[in-house]
């Protein structure tokens, strides 16, 4: 009998998602097995498959399910099958938004990590990534996603020439706590790692990224002065993403910015494929990976399961201090891919045929490097 039980809330969503959350359970369970822990998975709906199955992108039952469990595992949620300009339709991304208000999960950590054998696939230059070890804090649960919005039809003066039109509004909003509390994030994670944190704001133009900055500062002045703390305005930021990565260490700043940041540091690496992410409340956690739903190859059989498997070390490491069964999975699929295994969209034109693998074999190589 296992030492200790787990229970898991599995999300597959749309597109690829059942595929590669399928070689994550399988990652998860050979982990267990070797580690004497059992983990229990519980399949709920959500996104797109859970709006055709019931018209509500994420259903009471997911929710309950959710809150029921100690740690939620999700694949990915998304597609142009559900695509439309209609405000009021139901769309997959809703699911996903509501869940992390829901379940309080105000931290994503999304780390942006080099793999050496991969370094050749980032489109910078080898001496621009070497070194690169990013972890980006986003706040999660504020910000302009979830602000007032609405649009207007026939507003007088919003058309063409002054005729009637459409006018529409997102609203940017933050309270003091929400900033604080991530600002401690930031800055804990910092003392774990190499003492930087760099806070992005927009402090030159809005009024929020004003509030933000004092607010990090006061926090940082009062409890965090041994970190090295730096103010970068967004569009700066994007640009020395690209220009001097490695320079940073932890950067933490708000929902919009977080989401565009994460996703450009991403290609540092030269694969969303290889990357996973943590968001993290006070109760429980979610982890998926940081890649979309992929449609086009979905059911193909030829998905990159790594960033699912790898959000399963995010949530051994986060959710049940399991660093060492972490590790072992970080370690194992770092010999695959030092061994030349491939899935296609990683690979090269140096990479043998033979060395191209679909979704479930991947999974199949990391298990094997388990041992």
């Amino acid at each position: 009998m296992a030492s200790a039980t787990y229970q898991i809330c599995t999300l597959p969503g749309d597109g690829i998602g059942p595929e590669i959350i399928a070689e994550g359970k399988k990652v998860l369970h050979a982990v267990g097995e070797r580690f004497d822990t059992s983990f229990s998975c519980t399949d709920a709906l959500i996104g797109g498959a859970a709006i055709d199955a019931c018209g509500n992108p994420l259903p009471d039952e997911t929710l309950s399910c959710a809150h029921a469990s100690d740690a939620v595992l999700l694949a990915s949620v998304g597609g142009p099958k559900w695509d439309s300009t209609d405000p009021a339709a139901p769309r997959p991304e809703q699911g996903l938004l509501r869940i992390r208000k829901e379940l309080g999960l105000y931290t994503n950590l999304r780390p942006v990590q080099i793999f050496s054998a991969l370094a050749g696939a980032s489109t910078l230059r080898p001496e621009v990534i070497e070194g690169v070890d990013v972890m980006i804090v986003r706040e999660l649960t504020g910000g302009l996603y979830f602000g007032r919005r609405e649009r207007f039809y026939d507003e007088p003066g919003a058309g063409v020439n002054g005729a009637p039109g459409q006018r529409a509004y997102d609203t940017l909003e933050y309270r003091e706590f929400e900033v604080e509390r991530i600002a401690r994030q930031a800055f804990e994670a910092a003392r774990r790692r190499r003492g930087k944190v760099s806070s992005v704001d927009k402090a030159n133009v809005l009024e929020t990224s004003r509030m933000w900055r004092e607010i990090v500062h006061r926090i940082h002045d009062e409890d965090y002065a041994d970190i090295e703390l730096e103010d970068v305005l967004v569009d700066n930021a994007a640009m020395q993403l690209i220009n001097r990565p490695a320079t940073f260490d932890v950067v933490v700043t708000e929902n919009m910015f977080g989401d565009i940041l994460s996703d450009e540091a991403a290609q540092i690496t030269g694969s969303l494929g290889m990357l996973a992410s943590a968001s993290l409340g006070d109760d429980t956690a979610l982890y998926e990976p940081s890649h979309g739903s992929a449609p086009d190859i979905a059911g193909q059989g030829i998905a990159n399961p790594l960033a699912q498997i790898l959000s399963v070390e995010m949530m051994l490491r986060y959710s049940f201090d399991m660093a060492e069964a972490a590790d072992s999975i970080r370690r194992a699929v770092t010999r695959v891919l030092d061994e030349g295994w491939r899935t296609r969209d990683i690979a090269d034109e140096a990479t043998p045929a033979d060395h191209i693998l679909g979704c479930s074999a991947m999974g199949d190589a990391v298990v094997a490097a388990l041992d």
